[in-house]
């Protein structure tokens, strides 16, 4: 019987396994994950694992995988592979012969330099039992340093404040969520963080992160020292490629694949935040993504394409950030835009349009409260797909409605 495996029980690789089964797929899955639990959803790790309910968010019950005659293997590590022999060596001694492999190995959070190994005191975020460790120090008297102005730092820190934590949040850049999201709304969301008690400290670098007396010290270039009870290292991820480039596949900020998702090795496919991969609305600009809908998409994409289907991506990248009650989403790449036009929305909700020289929108990031800019920014992802170039007084006058323009 024809065997499919998936190494990575995530997001990724969890929607793969039902969307093999949903199109029609009737031989054998095995899905390899290395946590304990099956697949769940990571973007409530920041908030509502933080602060809610002690179980992960799965992305299915328990009772699918075997009603779905998925065979779930968790607590287990992928250790190595053989793209020759279609083989993946478990950590638990066995192995696993497969006809079609997707590896969806996720990314790991980096480490800070020369920090402690092993620290209580110091650690990142990007597992349920993340989220756990971090939940017991998030109260009020505790004080959280966060390293990173990225969108996780900025993440636990609103939810660390919500919980009654002090809080100071640590940038080497001169502002927060420097890449790729516009200066208006990290200033805007800057300011909320201040007005919420986070003492920010942007283009200020670390010289040493060291643990003493249950404390975390932090030697900042000025010669200050912060001390806090815990440090949230939030300084951005690496892909899980180890696996892959042991067996000799091509490896490009990622395993790189073609627009089909498929690695260099026969048989073999890669999707999620482990691979990097042509995109051809931009120009056919190599990418890797860390995002929850692109985990779903290409986890689907790569199930059809495991079966035959040959479907190229087409998707145009979406992120979203909750803090607070704003919402932060943002609609395609901002690289290559040479022009900036805002939309206004009421409520204090605005979007900014990116387009290149040419006029073609490329990017749209929006900000407000709750889903104020949900329907625009969505609207605003459809003309980036269909490559438009919007007038420009249309874009921001707000009593012109997107929807025209995508007619246009």
């Amino acid at each position: 019987m024809t065997h499919f495996v998936i190494i990575g029980a995530g997001e990724c690789g969890g929607r793969a396994a039902f969307a093999l089964r949903e199109k029609g797929f009737d031989g054998e899955i095995t899905l390899v994950g290395s946590e304990r639990h099956p697949p769940y959803e990571r973007p409530p790790l920041s908030k509502d694992g933080l602060s809610g309910s002690i179980d992960p968010r799965f992305i299915a019950a328990h009772e699918a995988y075997a009603a779905g005659n998925i065979r779930l293997l968790t607590g287990v590590t992928a250790t190595g592979l053989d793209a020759t022999a279609y083989r993946v060596a478990l950590s638990d001694g066995s192995h696993l012969c497969y006809d079609r492999l997707l590896l969806a190995t996720g990314a790991s959070a980096r480490d800070f330099p020369n920090a402690p190994a092993d620290s209580r005191h110091i650690r990142s975020l990007r597992t349920h039992y993340d989220a756990v460790t971090l939940r017991a120090m998030l109260q009020p008297g505790k004080r959280l340093a966060v390293i990173g102005g990225g969108f996780i730092g900025l993440e636990v820190a609103a939810t660390a404040r919500q919980l009654g934590a002090d809080v100071v949040l640590i940038e080497g850049l001169e502002r927060v969520l420097k890449r790729g999201v516009p200066e208006d709304i990290a200033h805007l969301i800057s300011e909320r963080h201040r007005a919420e008690g986070v003492d920010l400290r942007c283009a200020t670098s670390i010289e040493a992160l060291t643990e003493q007396n249950d404390r975390v010290v932090i030697r900042l270039s000025s010669d200050e020292t912060i001390e806090a009870d815990l440090a949230l290292v939030g300084i951005g991820a690496r892909p899980n490629v180890e696996i892959a480039e042991a067996a000799g596949l091509a490896i490009d900020n990622g395993i790189a694949v073609d627009d089909r998702l498929r690695t260099s090795a026969p048989d073999i496919f890669a999707a999620g935040d482990c691979c990097s991969f042509p995109l051809a609305i931009y120009g056919s600009r190599r990418v890797r993504l860390e995002s929850w809908r692109n985990a779903q998409e290409q986890g689907t994409l790569a199930a059809a394409n495991m079966l035959g289907a040959n479907e190229a991506m087409s998707a145009v990248p979406w992120f979203w950030s909750d803090q607070y009650d704003m919402t932060l989403q943002i609609a395609g790449l901002t690289e290559g835009a040479v022009a900036l036009l805002r939309r206004d929305l009421g409520t204090g909700a605005f979007i900014l349009f990116h387009l290149d020289a040419e006029g073609r929108l490329l990017a749209a990031s929006g900000i407000g409260p709750r889903n104020a800019v949900a329907r625009d920014i969505r609207l605003a992802e459809m003309l980036i797909a269909a490559r438009a170039h919007p007038d420009p007084a249309a874009l921001t006058a707000s009593n012109v409605k997107l929807k025209t323009l995508l007619a246009a």
